[in-house]
């Protein structure tokens, strides 16, 4: 007995050595990696062990930061974007599939996509007589939602679902795995606590919702592709060349990342844009009026905004760029530093990700004077080009491949909206940003809607 518990005093004896050693080696890692990266200007580190880390997990908590930090490959054990065009690593399958998306979103396609721009566009002036009509409030965030939807699904997997008009369950499902993204990012143990499992289980169900979507159109489009159907060059088409001729059960998972990452990065970036614009507009009546002007002069009369309309009206272009440098409605990216650098004269290491904020550098004083104030002269053609600190679409080969596609749908939307209707903020609105993976309005942007010149109404009107 006195033997056995010598050497067991001995053998704690030594574990504890060990674990002291096993510390200090990790304390020496956490020096070494200190002084390759201490040369680099930033905010103090909150401790020797921990670093920043607790300040980011306060921030967000607060809800300050999330969506550059983002994993999009799952959602609680769920595929999600996967390898798609946004989130492929490998920059030879990402060169690939770019290649192939292109003739997608080549100016030619894009011209021909203006009649489905103002039809669509068009029903949500319908919706709005509506509400002029009968003088109620309308959550604009909502409505240009189901637009942007709309207009996606008919242009990019030719699928007409009319969703201003009926209900369906993929509006609910994109905002559920939203959301799903960004309680991700901030508890890494949200989905092993059981109150939060019923909530886990329905980003779950509608990251499943999506994927069998994708399933179903992508297997209808290539029946008729291999009848012999005449089919558009569109996104779905173009996702379908993206796989090998012998698919594969990885090749099947690999186009319904990519169905996925248009179906969501196609809507609900250009309808937050949407709606923080309308927002802007609604508090800036003078912006308002020199919009409407332009309107007014190259649009007029006509029901339909043309291609060469769009690129006449130059003002708006402008109220539609300073609404992403105030909102950027995915508000930051990444770039991977492969190799050792040398950047403003700072020596940067290779071997790491490099997270860039474009709603932080949007918002200086250093590349924006009063960075606050909604300005669209900023943007005027003649100002100065604000390089590398704009960036809402990103930079570089990997910039945002619809970003024409997003400004043309922006452009016709509220073009036919500033020239059939006024609208005015319903009052006690907050006009904080909730950061749900995108940047939305909190709100949602409520407004009140009448038709162009009339009058509005008094109190005497109410009552009699």
């Amino acid at each position: 007995t006195e033997l056995w518990s010598l050497w067991a005093s001995q053998a704690l004896l030594f574990l504890l050595l060990m674990l002291f050693i096993a510390f200090l080696g990790y304390c020496a890692y956490i020096k070494y990696t200190h002084l390759k990266y201490d040369h680099i200007p930033g905010p103090p580190r909150d401790s020797f062990i921990l670093g920043h880390a607790p300040t980011f997990l306060k921030y967000m908590k607060e809800e300050k930061i999330t969506s550059s930090l983002l994993i999009l490959f799952n959602l609680f054990g769920q595929r999600f974007l996967g390898n798609g065009l946004v989130t492929a690593r490998d920059h030879d399958q990402w060169y690939k599939q770019r290649r192939i998306m292109d003739p997608a979103f080549s100016s030619l396609y894009l011209r021909g996509l203006m009649g489905t721009f103002n039809e669509t566009a068009e029903k949500l002036m319908d919706k709005l007589t509506e509400f002029a009509d009968s003088q109620t409030e309308t959550n604009m965030l909502g409505l240009v939602n189901c637009v942007t939807l709309d207009v996606i699904t008919k242009v990019a997997f030719g699928v007409d679902l009319d969703f201003l008009a009926k209900s369906s369950p993929l509006p609910k499902a994109i905002e559920a795995c939203l959301k799903g993204m960004v309680y991700n990012v901030r508890d890494i143990f949200f989905e092993y606590v059981p109150k939060n499992w019923p909530f886990v289980k329905e980003v779950r169900d509608a990251c499943r919702l999506l994927r069998t979507t994708g399933a179903q159109w992508i297997h209808e489009r290539k029946t008729a592709i291999n009848n012999g159907d005449e089919v558009p060059k569109d996104i779905l088409t173009q996702i379908i060349k993206s796989a090998e001729e012998n698919m594969t059960k990885e090749d099947e998972e690999f186009m319904l990342d990519n169905f996925v990452t248009f179906f969501i990065a196609g809507q609900e970036t250009t309808a937050n844009q949407l709606a923080f614009c309308i927002q802007e507009l609604t508090r800036h009546p003078d912006i308002l009026e020199k919009v409407r002007k332009e309107v007014d002069d190259v649009v007029g009369m006509k029901q339909d905004v043309s291609y060469d309309d769009l690129g006449k009206l130059i003002y708006l272009s402008q109220v539609l760029k300073e609404t992403l440098r105030m909102y950027p409605t995915a508000p930051g990216t990444s770039r991977e530093i492969a190799k050792d650098m040398v950047i403003d004269g700072i020596h940067i290491p290779g071997g790491f990700n490099c997270i860039f904020s474009s709603y932080v550098t949007s918002r200086m004083n250093k590349f924006f004077k009063d960075p606050l104030t909604f300005d669209p002269d900023r943007f005027h053609p003649d100002a100065p080009k604000p390089y590398y600190c704009y960036y809402p679409f990103s930079l570089g080969p990997r910039s945002c491949l619809g970003q024409n596609f997003a400004q043309m749908e922006a452009k016709v939307v509220m073009a036919k909206l500033v020239q059939r209707f006024d609208f005015s903020l319903v009052p006690g609105q907050t006009f904080d940003i909730r950061d749900t993976g995108t940047l939305r309005p909190k709100s949602g942007v409520v407004c009140t809607v009448r038709h162009r010149n009339q009058k509005p109404l008094t109190l005497q009107d109410i009552y009699c």
